[in-house]
Formats: C-alpha cells, sequence, structure tokens
C-alpha cells in the first residue's frame, strides 16, 4: 500500500514519531505548504502562535526547561529566520533542547538572493549543535529524528532545520525514521572504574570540601544523586544560577548561590577549600571572578558530561566524563561516611554577616520604597515556594533567583550565559505549556517587560495563565548600578519614562494591580495568585537598589562588597 504524502505532511508525521505536542511558531511564506499541512494535525500538534519569532524560541526554551522535553519552534525563511537567532544562541550557552525549523526557498534558487532568501546553516552552525538544510523529502523523516536525537542527547543544546519549499512540497513515500547513533558523535562517555576509584579516594582524604552544582545536575535528573553524596560525605554546596533548584533551597548542606551576586559564604569558602568538586557546571568568568586566583589552593575534580569543558577555564585534578546521574552514583558508592563538622561550621559567620548586613534590609526592610529582594521573597512564600521561578535579565533576575525558594526540581528558569532581555515573557509562556499543573511566576524589569510586550498578544489568546511581577523602577537598573558604581554615578541613558503597563496589560484583557506601599503587598500578591488566568502586579520599587553582595569585575572571588558607599 502506497504511502506517498507531501513533505510538509511528511514533517508532521515525523514530528509525532517524536513525540512532540506542542509547537510555537509564526507563519509565512516559505513555510506556507508546512502550515496548510499543520492544519490537518491540530489535534494532536498544539501550534502557539506568537507574535515575533523571538519569542518561538524562548517559549520553546521555556517548555524544554520546566518539562526536560525538546522545544520545538517552527518560523518562516528570511527574517523569520533571524529572528530566532537570539533565542538559539541563548540555548546553545544554556545547554537547551530545541528544535527550530525554518522555511527557506526552493533549492533551485538558493545563492540567488531569492525574496526572504538568508544562508541559515552558514548563520546558525557556530550556535547550534547541528545545523542542517533538507533539500529532498526523501530526506525529511532522517534528518528530524537526527535532529532531536542531538538536541536532547549528552549535553543537549539547539539544532536548526532549515526547510526548503521544494522539499515541503515534493512527495515522499513516508517511512518513520529513528536515529539513536552516530558515528563519532559519543554523547554520553563512561568513566572508567579507576577514575571512579580516584574520585572517591580524593572525596575520602579531603577535609574541607566544595561541591559546587550546576545545570547539568538538572538536565541529568541527578536531584537524588547529588543528594545521596553530599549527605554520606557531609559535604556542603553552592549553585550556580542555573542550578538553583537543583538542590532544594532549605537542604541543611546548601550554602547558597555562586557568583557575582552570589551568596558571601559559598564564594570566600571556595579559596578556602582544600577539595573543589564541580558538579554540570563550565566555571563561568561570573562564577570564578579573577580566574588567576580562583581556588588556587584546591585540588580539583570536574564532573562533566561534555569533554570539552574539561580544563577549558579551570585546571582540574582528575576529570569525570559522563553522565552525573550515573557517575554520582557510582562515586557515593566507594565514599566514606564523613561529618566534616568544623569545616561546614565555618561558613556560619559569613552567612551570618550577609544575613545582617544584606538580607535582612532586602526582604524585611523596616521603612521607605518597596524593596525587590522583599516583592520576591513574598511571592515565593505565598505560593508555598513550589512555583516556577521565570525572571527577564537584570536587577529582576539576580533578586529573583537570589530570594525565591526553591523546593521543587526544575524551578527556575532564566537567561544565563547570554542575559538575554526579553527572555522573560514567553520563556514564562512556554513554562505554562511545559508545566500546565504548576504556577508559573515571571519577574521582570520595565526594560525587559517592553522588548518582548508584544507577546501579550499570545497570552491573551490562549489564555496562558503567567503571574507576571513588573519590578518597576523606572531604569534599566542593572547598567545604573554598574554606572553608580564604576561611571562616577553618570546615569547615561538608563533612566525611563515608561508607558501605563496596567492599561497596556488592559488592552490585552490582562487583569492587573500596581502596588506601591509595603501594607498592600500581600493583599496584591493573594490577589494574584487566586485570579485564573494571567496577571500583571507592577510594583513600583526604589529606584536606586543595588544587588549585593558584589564581586567587582576582575575581582577575587572572596572579594565581595556587601555594601556600596
Amino acid at each position: 500500500m502506497s504511502n506517498t504524502i507531501t513533505g510538509a505532511e511528511a514533517l508532521m508525521r515525523s514530528l509525532e514519531h517524536e513525540g512532540v505536542d506542542t509547537l510555537f511558531g509564526y507563519p509565512g511564506g516559505a513555510i506556507m505548504p508546512t502550515y496548510d499541512a499543520l492544519y490537518d494535525h491540530k489535534d494532536t500538534l498544539h501550534h502557539i502562535l506568537v507574535r515575533h519569532e523571538q519569542g518561538a524560541v524562548h517559549a520553546a526554551q521555556g517548555y524544554a526547561r520546566v518539562s526536560g522535553r525538546v522545544g520545538t519552534a517552527i518560523v518562516t525563511s528570511g527574517p523569520g529566520a533571524m529572528n530566532t537567532i537570539t533565542g538559539i544562541a541563548d540555548a546553545m550557552m544554556d545547554s537547551t533542547p530545541v528544535v527550530v525549523i525554518c522555511g527557506q526557498v526552493g533549492a533551485a534558487m538558493l545563492g540567488t538572493d531569492a525574496f526572504q532568501e538568508v544562508d541559515v546553516i552558514g548563520v546558525t552552525q557556530p550556535i547550534t549543535k547541528w545545523a542542517y538544510q533538507i533539500r529532498r523529502p526523501e530526506d525529511i523523516a532522517w534528518a528530524v529524528s537526527r535532529a532531536f536525537f542531538i538536541a536532547r542527547s549528552g549535553r543537549p543544546g539547539p539544532v536548526v532545520l532549515d526547510f526548503t519549499k521544494n522539499a515541503q512540497t515534493g512527495m515522499v513515500d513516508y517511512q518513520p525514521a529513528r536515529v539513536d547513533f552516530i558515528r563519532s558523535y559519543d554523547p554520553v562517555p563512561v568513566p572508567t572504574d579507576d577514575t571512579i576509584r580516584r574520585a572517591a579516594m580524593m572525596i575520602n582524604q579531603s577535609v574541607k570540601p566544595l561541591v559546587l552544582v550546576g545545570q547539568g545536575v538538572e538536565l541529568a535528573g541527578a536531584h537524588e544523586e547529588l543528594k545521596a553524596l553530599l549527605e554520606k560525605a557531609q559535604m556542603p554546596a553552592g549553585c550556580t544560577l542555573l542550578g538553583l533548584s537543583a538542590l532544594p533551597t532549605d537542604h541543611p548542606l546548601n550554602m547558597g548561590m555562586l557568583g557575582m551576586h552570589g551568596n558571601l559564604a559559598p564564594n570566600v569558602m571556595t579559596n578556602q577549600c582544600d577539595l573543589l568538586i564541580a558538579i554540570g557546571m563550565r566555571f563561568d568568568d561570573r562564577v570564578t571572578g579573577n580566574i588567576d586566583t580562583y581556588a588556587r589552593q584546591a585540588k580539583i575534580i570536574h564532573f562533566d558530561i561534555d569533554p570539552s569543558e574539561i580544563n577549558k577555564n579551570v585546571k582540574c585534578t582528575l576529570s569525570v566524563v559522563g553522565d552525573c546521574k550515573d557517575t554520582l552514583r557510582r562515586v557515593t558508592e566507594l565514599v566514606d561516611a564523613a561529618t566534616h563538622k568544623a569545616w561546614i561550621d565555618g561558613f556560619a559567620p559569613y552567612k551570618e554577616k550577609e544575613n545582617h548586613k544584606v538580607v535582612e534590609p532586602a526582604i524585611h526592610p523596616k521603612e521607605g520604597d518597596l524593596r525587590m529582594g522583599e516583592v520576591v521573597r513574598r511571592v515565593s512564600e505565598l505560593t508555598e515556594n513550589k512555583a516556577v521561578l521565570v525572571t527577564d535579565v537584570g536587577q529582576n533576575q539576580m533578586f529573583g533567583c537570589k530570594y525565591f525558594q526553591y523546593t521543587l526540581p526544575h524551578s527556575v528558569i532564566t537567561s544565563g550565559g547570554c542575559g538575554t532581555m526579553g527572555f522573560g515573557i514567553p520563556a514564562a509562556i512556554g513554562a505554562c505549556f511545559g508545566a500546565p499543573d504548576r504556577t508559573v511566576c515571571m519577574f521582570a524589569g520595565d526594560g525587559g517587560l517592553q522588548m518582548t510586550l508584544q507577546e501579550f498578544g499570545t497570552i491573551m489568546e490562549y489564555g496562558v495563565p503567567v503571574k507576571m511581577i513588573l519590578l518597576n523602577n523606572n531604569f534599566l537598573g542593572n547598567v545604573r548600578q554598574w554606572q553608580y558604581m564604576f561611571f562616577n554615578r553618570r546615569y547615561s541613558f538608563t533612566p525611563m519614562t515608561n508607558p501605563d503597563f496596567c492599561q497596556v496589560a488592559s488592552a490585552y484583557g490582562i487583569p492587573s494591580r500596581t502596588v506601591t506601599r509595603r501594607e498592600e503587598l500581600d493583599e496584591a500578591i493573594r490577589e494574584m495568585i487566586a485570579t485564573p488566568g494571567a496577571f500583571l502586579l507592577q510594583c513600583g520599587v526604589m529606584e536606586e537598589d543595588n544587588v549585593l553582595p558584589m564581586t567587582p569585575p576582575g575581582s577575587n572571588v572572596d572579594e565581595m562588597l556587601l555594601e556600596i558607599n
């Protein structure tokens, strides 16, 4: 029996074969045959019409990060494809599995500067795990399966499929494909037993160990394996920005966030430990500070699935390359039960100092304007510390990630490596579809909110139940803080004249409320949570609030400022 169908129909069936149920996209001329085929698959492939192609990729990222599945975006050629570049680069930096399908002119017209033709493969190869141009309908099933395998396997990341128009309209005798092996691609290396034994021996010999927890733990689903290792060997841990929800905030061995705006204790103790155990993190410059003085006194074990990260930024004593869900379990079996009480107790004075100087004034201010920290903490508490946190980028991001509390995995979605303003709204939309049973709280500043404000239309059309908290200080706050600290308080183009955001929300049918008084905050948050569907809570906050502690750029990781004069 013949199974001859169009290439566009073959794409639909291939996506279904990969288990895709949600697509984020925007139609256009070069992808129109695919959208015509999609019309007959609306019951199985739920398409979300975003308002800008950048939003499609960020939404796919939010979906992927909270669900653990591959996010899928579909756009047209030329400007449509180019509008996805920011999201693709963001996904590459943050190891997020997304497949972006772009329309393209017909194969016969490639290289002619045809209408809306751009060399998508040339542009995206440096910022993807794989970029491939489908020129024949016969290649569709194989290319789609390979794309999803590459995106989700090993260290996840983005894949781009450039789909020529003739491949969409041509006919093919379709047979589903399943790619689970690629020659020369080893997504999950397996370390030797000797490497595992050496890692356990180094941990057993350590007196002052410190574990650095990265997003790799979340990506591997190694939450229980991490806790088993920490608890058996009684080792304190700090978390990177993207690894914050890999370990519950209230876990007794969780010493807080690492990096430039992290917590004082784990940063200081990084330069006092005798063994640094990095798990699924890449020693980003925002974590290490001055690389020349970073943990020079310590031996370093680096657990990572990606061999290219080993010795890239920080030279390690021992590398354990593999899936940390497996490697942590194997090491834990060989690790001795320990206490390290004196070492762990040494974190307390630094925590108390930061709590007194920074945390308490930020979350329990006695007077003055609303503080970003107190808004974040109350939203977290009133959602029982179980919500998914999505942030935009800037001060809202740092306050959000630092003062939100995490009890469940996959609870923090933020743009780490790229620091993409405008990430928040579309990523939160994707998170709502990826975890429909969870409350999604998105924090943004007045600058970032306006970069993808058009996605209010997506929220309106699909009734997306995202709770949006706007921390409005009428500034590009993070840049203003740097201008305050390093540019003699010359606020060059960081003050902002803003619209009435509540009126904007009202135009999209989104209920909203503005709060400026501390006495009204809890009631306003409860109203937001209780309101069905989306809600915009605008909080008028202190204009010159600063994110502290802070390691100034170029300083040693333990040289943190607790106040700014």
